[in-house]
């Protein structure tokens, strides 16, 4: 039987190692300990339209793991004006538990301390999972990321009964508040100007509440286009780790699941594999440029209104996999503001 090791057991390590556990002897490695494998910087929102799919390949039901089904999301512009978003499969999960229940591999090694120096001659396939670290295939030459904090809370009344996220100026990132159960919300912001720290303690002085856990790491919003090479000799990466992060949302959480699932259909076919994520993830390219306009304050409507367009139209048309209600003059009236 052929053996194939998985660096790194977030969303895409767990559940590849479900998919592939019944045709090769998998074997996970994971750098954090056990007893710490716990979070990660992820607000834990997703859309319940696709991820009952994934689950369900791994033989489990989604809906078990909901903790708050989204009807509205509350989107704060900076001239006190307010935006609301019709929901329609946007939730929170239990990311963690999802996550513990996927990983099915023949052998888990937690605190596993993985390089370019590790040794892998005993396996055909070495899965690098590692997200931002991106830590077996060649660094990249040129990486954006978005330094994010993120605190669990608990309330003893809460802010908000839904989703609400606050824009920062240039869009340069946004503070969340997505809730959970029992009172309790992941509140967190993330910023390229490094804002977010600041305006998420504004949040908690003026809001209150417990915080029950802090976490922080940043997010990487750079495209696939830009993150080659995908694969380096038997080493392949997947998910965030080869840029498939929505560079709008920093959302990495499904894109990271239709990533694993081109890996499995391209296990024998590595050039496929990174054709196929170019062109599915062809858009992100685009979303990424009018980000950076943005941030780069080189926006200009003339120059960057095409990006607009293809980011509001890949919205649109997959407003189940989004799992919201997608409106032109919304964007247009956010980027106006910001």
């Amino acid at each position: 039987m052929k053996r194939i090791a998985i660096v790194g057991l977030g969303v895409s390590g767990s559940y590849l190692s479900s998919m592939l556990k019944d045709n090769y002897h998998v074997v996970a490695f994971e750098r954090v300990k056990e007893d710490k494998f716990d979070y990660s910087i992820c607000a834990w929102g997703t859309c319940k339209n696709l991820m009952k799919d994934f689950a369900k390949n791994t033989g489990l039901n989604f809906e078990d793991y909901i903790l708050h089904d989204g009807k509205e999301m509350q989107v704060k512009l900076s001239n006190n004006e307010e935006i609301w978003i019709k929901l329609k499969g946007l939730c929170t999960y239990d990311k963690h538990r999802l996550i513990m229940d996927m990983i099915n591999a023949h052998e888990v090694h937690f605190d596993s301390k993985i390089n370019h120096e590790s040794n892998f001659d005993d396996f055909d396939l070495v899965i690098d999972a590692t997200s931002m670290s991106r830590a077996l295939l060649p660094r990249l030459d040129y990486d954006i990321f978005i330094p994010c904090l993120e605190y669990r809370v608990k309330f003893k009344e809460k802010p908000f009964d839904d989703f609400y996220i606050k824009p920062f100026d240039g869009l340069s990132g946004y503070l969340w508040y997505f809730p959970l159960d029992k009172n309790e919300a992941h509140v967190g912001a993330g910023d390229f100007y490094k804002r977010h720290i600041s305006e998420l303690k504004s949040f908690m002085n003026q809001n209150g509440g417990e915080i029950i856990r802090t976490i922080g790491r940043p997010i990487r919003i750079t495209p696939p286009p830009k993150c080659l090479p995908f694969y380096n000799g038997k080493v392949v990466g997947v998910g965030e780790a080869i840029g498939t992060v929505y560079p709008l949302l920093g959302e990495g959480i499904i894109p990271s699941l239709q990533c694993s699932d081109l890996l499995l259909r391209n296990l024998y076919n590595l050039k496929n594999y990174e054709r196929e994520v170019l062109k599915k993830f062809s858009v992100y390219g685009e979303v990424f440029e009018f980000i950076r306009a943005k941030i780069k304050k080189e926006f200009s409507w003339r120059k960057n209104f095409k990006y607009l367009l293809s980011m509001y139209l890949h919205m649109k048309f997959n407003e189940k996999r989004y799992g919201m209600n997608i409106k032109l003059r919304d964007m247009i009236k956010v980027i106006k503001t910001f």
